[in-house]
């Protein structure tokens, strides 16, 4: 007689008991979808310039999709690039004040892109501890030599580059996106003069608001432009839209092209996305206003958090994180703030590198002054015990 076969054991019984460890040190992470008229005030999202629900940000996408259609249909290399995306790295190349420009995905496949296309086997990639996630990633995949140092710690980059004697490269972010405070450019540009080094930094943060109309942290640094200089960008912050773009001399480009797997073997950034850039990038050519005012708006949610007694760091750009006593209190101050009809961020280990819990607002140039008020009163209110006391690790 046959017997019955086995039921197979739950190979994936192990992410049970990972489960639980996440729900007893408060770091369980859970989907919120959000409907198209969502009635909360939004300090949670990175639409900075307040583009992405614009006209003519909505036009630009409309229009790309109705001439070109719905996807890409391919890789960049096959039948992806369309006269759009051209249109938009020569724009993107100008307004940064950069040779050229390379639209992909997304932010983190141009950091996976840059990061590994401009290192290898053989190089020393310098990095710094706040960088974030994707540029971690790129230096996991790049197969370098990897040294992390201190955050913004520009004598140990200095000893660290002198210290190799091959190709290197110093990445780091431009703003740093938990605590939204400013990588020291100029004395890192000056570290990788000294050792022939590159420098590659992610301004994500800072287009739009950062630099002479919203041209980026490196143009405020003078580094725009520069032989030993890339930059990587998103477009789904300050633009308003998705995807990202790696910029620097026209044959780091070339060699991306050539050699970037996260470009290559990566479908081609969809025409609306691409349109909808483009758009919010003309809107901030003739407004540049916008980043004046969302670094206004920063500054006031800053002064006005910290003057009634809570720990915040003292934004460089449109990034405001407010210290919290603990992970589970961030999660109930973000919860409670919800309820109240305020959407915030809220950063937990191991999205902080220093397992400091945070809530995370961001700026917006569309904010009133009433709607910068109510979402004062609302974090205020709604503090837990011990914010306003200095926080433990």
């Amino acid at each position: 007689m046959t017997q019955p076969t086995p039921e197979p054991e739950d190979v994936f019984a192990w992410i049970d008991g990972a489960e639980r460890l996440r729900e007893e040190a408060g770091l369980v992470r859970t989907l919120r979808p959000r409907p198209a008229d969502s009635p909360l005030l939004d300090l949670a999202s990175n639409d900075y310039l307040g583009l992405s629900r614009h006209p003519e940000t909505v036009r630009g996408a409309c229009a790309a999709a109705e001439r070109w259609g719905a996807g890409a249909t391919g890789s960049r290399l096959v039948t992806g690039t369309t006269e759009l995306h051209t249109e938009l790295e020569r724009g993107l190349a100008a307004f940064a004040g950069f040779e050229a420009a390379l639209v992909l995905s997304s932010g983190y496949a141009a950091n996976l892109a840059a990061v590994t296309a401009l290192s290898g086997r053989g190089t020393l990639v310098v990095s710094d501890a706040g960088n974030h996630a994707s540029i971690v990633d790129g230096c996991r995949l790049s197969r370098a030599e990897v040294e992390v140092t201190p955050h913004g710690d520009v004598e140990q980059v200095r000893k660290t580059l002198a210290g190799h004697g091959g190709r290197a490269l110093l990445v780091t972010d431009s703003v740093f996106s938990v605590d939204g405070d400013a990588a020291p450019l100029a004395a890192y540009a000056a570290a990788c003069r000294e050792a022939g080094a590159a420098l590659v930094v992610d301004d994500a943060h800072g287009l739009g608001v950062l630099g002479e109309g919203g041209r980026g942290a490196l143009h405020a640094a003078g580094l725009a432009g520069a032989p030993g200089v890339v930059a990587t960008m998103t477009l789904s912050k300050s633009l308003g839209s998705q995807g990202g773009a790696v910029l620097g001399p026209a044959k780091v480009i070339r060699h991306l092209v050539n050699t970037a797997r996260a470009f290559i073997f990566d479908t081609g950034l969809a025409p609306a996305a691409a349109g909808a850039a483009l758009a919010g990038l003309r809107l901030l050519e003739r407004e540049p206003q916008r980043a004046d005012r969302v670094r206004e708006v920063a500054a006031e949610l800053y002064g006005r958090l910290t003057a009634s007694g809570l720990t915040a760091v003292r934004p460089d750009a449109a990034v405001v994180s407010v210290r919290a006593p603990s992970a589970a209190a961030a999660l109930r101050w973000a919860a409670d703030c919800r309820e109240e009809g305020l959407s915030v961020g809220c950063f937990r280990p191991p999205s902080v590198p220093d397992g400091i819990s945070r809530l995370r607002l961001t700026a917006r140039a569309d904010l009133t002054g009433d709607e910068i008020g109510r979402a004062v009163g609302t974090v205020l209110r709604t503090a837990p015990a011990g914010a306003t006391e200095p926080v433990q690790r």
